[in-house]
């Protein structure tokens, strides 16, 4: 009788002792500083607001490589372009993916754009755009 009391108290402090235990989810930084993260198949949110002069930082969540990549005809006229890679165009991004993986995101990495101009910003991931990878940002004054 008493292992089993003491079994039952192991198990009750043990139960106790993990009960404020939590795991972090997307956009919880746990101590990272990022705005979206990167699932396997999706930006975590989707949709982000920001103001004028605000940086936004993205980072990479999942085990997967990923890109963020704007959609030229989707951003405001003004608007610097914006790609990881430091590519200028989206088919300069498009094709430095397929030829050598330029502008990939490995685990933990992150990628970070300051907005100056308002009005919404589309982007997406070159690989998982298939899926549905992609996301907006709106900038707001």
């Amino acid at each position: 009788m008493k292992r089993r009391a003491y079994l039952a108290a192991v198990g009750s402090v043990a139960a106790a002792g993990l009960s404020g235990c939590t795991v972090l989810g997307l956009g919880e930084s746990g101590g990272d500083d990022y705005d979206i993260g990167m699932s396997a198949n999706g930006f975590l949110p989707d949709t982000y607001e920001v103001s004028v002069g605000d940086t936004v930082v993205w980072r990479n969540t999942s085990s997967r490589g990923h890109s963020v990549t704007a959609y030229e005809d989707n951003i405001p006229e003004e608007a610097e372009y914006f790609a990881t890679g430091g590519h200028e165009s989206q088919s300069e991004a498009e094709d430095a993916w397929t030829n050598s993986r330029s502008g990939n995101i490995q685990r933990g990495q992150t990628f970070e754009h300051t907005f100056e101009v308002p009005g919404e910003y589309g982007y997406y991931c070159i690989p998982h755009v298939p899926q549905g990878m992609d996301g907006t940002i709106v900038v707001t004054e």
